[in-house]
């Protein structure tokens, strides 16, 4: 079994054991997603620490949209509760990049790819999302990409 799946079973028990009701149905939500994701395809199998990490960082962005959809609607009770949800989740991912940041990985890849025009927008996004590794979401270096090539 990975370790981060490890740690997300220690820290539900635990969180069950506290009482802790927002913290205990969120990591079940994210323990039975890391599961259907085991199931998914023609047989079961382990997941890698950095697959749960992508289920925990697409169950995050859920939370994230869901919250501004409540929010739009006017449901703030509900809006806080899926954000307080995103935060449970934000603490197993890896910190997110500041813009800074992003801009000097994404400008260091395209240079390190001579990477320029609208045409290289393909190639640019895949050396872009390597040299960032999960640490901003895609639609954030998709932004800083465009901005750098001058789309």
């Amino acid at each position: 079994m990975s370790t981060l799946k490890d740690r997300l079973t220690a820290d539900m028990r635990a969180a069950l054991k506290a009482r802790d009701e927002l913290t205990t149905s969120t990591l079940r939500m994210a323990l039975a997603a890391v599961g259907n994701a085991e199931v998914a395809g023609k047989e079961k199998r382990e997941l890698s620490d950095d697959e749960v990490l992508a289920v925990l960082t697409r169950e995050a962005k859920k939370r994230r949209e869901a919250a501004t959809a409540f929010a739009d609607a006017g449901r703030t009770e509900q809006a806080s509760k899926e954000t307080a949800e995103g935060e449970v989740l934000d603490r197993y991912l890896p910190k997110q990049l500041s813009d800074a940041e992003l801009a000097e990985l994404v400008g260091g890849a395209l240079a390190a790819g001579g990477l320029t025009g609208k045409a290289q927008m393909g190639p640019a996004m895949k050396a872009a999302q390597a040299a960032v590794a999960g640490r901003a979401e895609g639609g954030r270096v998709a932004a800083e990409v465009r901005r750098q090539l001058g789309l």
